[in-house]
């Protein structure tokens, strides 16, 4: 007890019993309560209310020199376990200083916790992806007619246009994913002409396997297996890159040296992937064209100047022109998505990273669409 008295002290402060009755017990409290000696006043009231036995407890306040915020919280928490004990607790001797600081105190503890928002209805949520879906719409619009206006200028003055860029861009789009594509293209051939064969075996009709690859090759498949290959690898490099400068503010750099970042950026990327998808294109074709003539040499004794006879028998020139036709407008739908995606990039790395995957996921859904629009519009021209 004295050891505890003395440690109580050497803090600043003083817990005794001041007075005691018969059916009431006072408490004194002298010194300085605050947060540095919260765990030993608290303490310290704590051991004499266990201890003491009338019902009724006074908690005399006339020589406290300083009290703080936690302070009061001491004498709340011993409010709470004398309420628990079944005895009643009452201060007394308040000064005014104290009192204010008491009751500052116990009006914040009183406030209740703010609600917990309740989740957004279907409706709402509904409402909201509305919402950002024509937000996204106008966004691709504006940035459309910048790019317009872009391409429009530099028509007019080339030399606005850095063609080392280009031919940088033009490498990177077409040479680098040649290997892949050819691959790529080559096994969806062999595929398509093993699983045809399978049924044109039964009705003697062999031969059709070449006209069978080389239309569904040149007029949908090599288009749309080289914009999303292209997509994947190209239209999400220009969203990252260009997204990483608008975060590091090296756009907001070109746009203080008096560059158009749209030209600067964005026109050597579009220029790029206009001429070298189509290219890719071609190849895509040729080498699905040759995956199919595998199949059949290998597997439906045909001869090599059957099949390429057959082949070009039946593709005409209307249908190679309309899968060049369309490799044009996905390489201008996935350079254009890729760098508007880039330029709304706001934040960190993360940001960078969802500005990636957006443009990857946009430009495969419109390439989709596209291909839809030029399905419809070629049936009616031809």
């Amino acid at each position: 007890m004295k050891g505890s008295k003395q440690n109580s002290e050497e803090q600043g402060f003083r817990v005794f019993v001041k007075e005691s009755g018969e059916d009431e017990v006072t408490f004194g409290i002298a010194g300085r309560v605050s947060l540095a000696n919260f765990d030993a006043v608290y303490e310290d009231l704590g051991r004499l209310l266990r201890e003491e036995s009338r019902s009724s407890v006074r908690v005399d306040l006339s020589e406290v020199d300083y009290l703080d915020s936690a302070g009061a919280r001491a004498l709340f928490l011993l409010e709470e376990d004398a309420l628990n004990a079944g005895k009643g607790l009452s201060l007394s001797e308040v000064p005014d200083g104290v009192r204010r600081i008491i009751n500052l105190a116990r009006t914040v503890e009183k406030v209740p916790e703010p609600p917990k928002p309740k989740p957004p209805s279907s409706m709402v949520r509904l409402g909201e992806q509305s919402l950002d879906f024509l937000s996204d719409i106008k966004g691709a619009l504006t940035f459309l007619g910048e790019l317009t206006i872009c391409v429009a200028r530099v028509c007019r003055r080339p030399g606005m246009v850095r063609w080392g860029d280009v031919i940088l861009y033009m490498g990177r789009v077409g040479v680098d994913a040649l290997p892949i594509i050819g691959l790529m293209s080559f096994l969806i051939g062999l595929i398509i002409a093993f699983m045809s064969s399978l049924q044109l075996k039964l009705f003697g009709a062999n031969l059709f396997v070449a006209s069978l690859v080389g239309i569904s090759m040149v007029r949908e498949l090599g288009p749309i297996m080289t914009a999303v290959m292209v997509a994947g690898r190209s239209g999400s490099a220009f969203a990252a890159e260009i997204g990483t400068m608008k975060v590091s503010e090296e756009v907001d750099a070109l746009r203080v040296m008096g560059f158009d970042p749209t030209v600067f950026l964005a026109v050597p990327k579009v220029f790029a992937s206009l001429v070298v998808v189509p290219i890719l294109t071609l190849f895509a074709d040729i080498f699905g064209i040759l995956g199919g003539l595998v199949v059949g040499v290998v597997g439906l004794d045909l001869t090599v100047p059957a099949y390429l006879d057959q082949t070009l028998t039946t593709m005409t020139l209307f249908d190679v022109n309309a899968g060049l036709c369309k490799a044009a407008v996905f390489a201008l739908v996935i350079a254009a998505v890729g760098c508007q995606r880039g330029f709304e990039t706001e934040g960190g790395a993360q940001a960078v990273g969802r500005s990636t995957t957006s443009a990857v996921v946009t430009s495969i859904f419109l390439i989709v669409v596209v291909d839809s629009a030029f399905a419809i519009l070629l049936h009616y021209i031809q």
